[in-house]
């Protein structure tokens, strides 16, 4: 669990750049950014599922 907090946290911080530059109009940038927010999406609902089964687990 833990791990995968870890991955998401990086991944976030890895979309910095690229939302800057999709801010100073960089369509290339923005395109970048939605397809890496798909995949902070479906890290945090990774995450999220891990929490319940760790809960339901005890």
């Amino acid at each position: 669990m833990l791990e995968t907090y870890e991955q998401l946290k990086n991944l976030v911080a890895s979309v910095e750049d690229d939302i800057r530059k999709a801010a100073g109009g960089n369509k290339a940038a923005g395109t970048r950014v939605r397809k890496q927010m798909q995949d902070v999406k479906n890290m945090a609902q990774e995450l999220r599922k891990k929490i319940l089964e760790n809960r339901d687990g005890e």
